[in-house]
């Protein structure tokens, strides 16, 4: 059974060390990884203040957030454990922040993501958006999409 309910700022760390894994996962070496770390870390303050959802299975295995600012928002982590991907996880945190998304107004989401993870949020009703820079660097160009609500 699983459980999808608000994350604790005590969690911080642990949403980190998933957030780190799961990207670790595509294979990515050492010197991206560790600028990826320095980026993408979960604050106690990120989590305190931003819509930020864990999914638990007797552990916590996925978690999102979102920033949102007015009407629209902006997915800043979506998450699983490696090995949960694949398990239809992602897909369940997807719902229930649509649902969240909704309940608070938001009507459209935006995301930047990993090539690897762009098929997913494809699949998930997102339209490409165009391309950026990425906050990594190395002049890595990476998926801009869109969520209309």
């Amino acid at each position: 059974m699983q459980t999808i309910r608000k994350a604790l700022a005590s969690e911080a760390d642990i949403l980190t060390k998933i957030a780190i894994d799961s990207e670790a996962y595509w294979g990515y070496d050492s010197e991206y990884m560790a600028a990826f770390k320095r980026e993408y870390s979960v604050t106690k303050d990120f989590i305190a203040n931003n819509p930020t959802y864990v999914l638990e299975k007797e552990e916590v295995i996925g978690f999102y957030g979102i920033i949102i600012n007015e009407n629209k928002a902006d997915l800043e982590y979506l998450f699983i454990q490696p090995n949960y991907i694949g398990s239809g996880y992602g897909k369940l945190l997807w719902q229930h922040m649509i649902k969240t998304c909704r309940a608070l107004g938001i009507v459209e989401l935006t995301m930047v993501t990993s090539p690897q993870a762009k098929d997913f949020y494809l699949k998930m009703g997102c339209t490409e958006a165009g391309k950026v820079s990425s906050l990594i660097g190395n002049g890595r160009i990476i998926p801009k999409l869109s969520y209309l609500l």
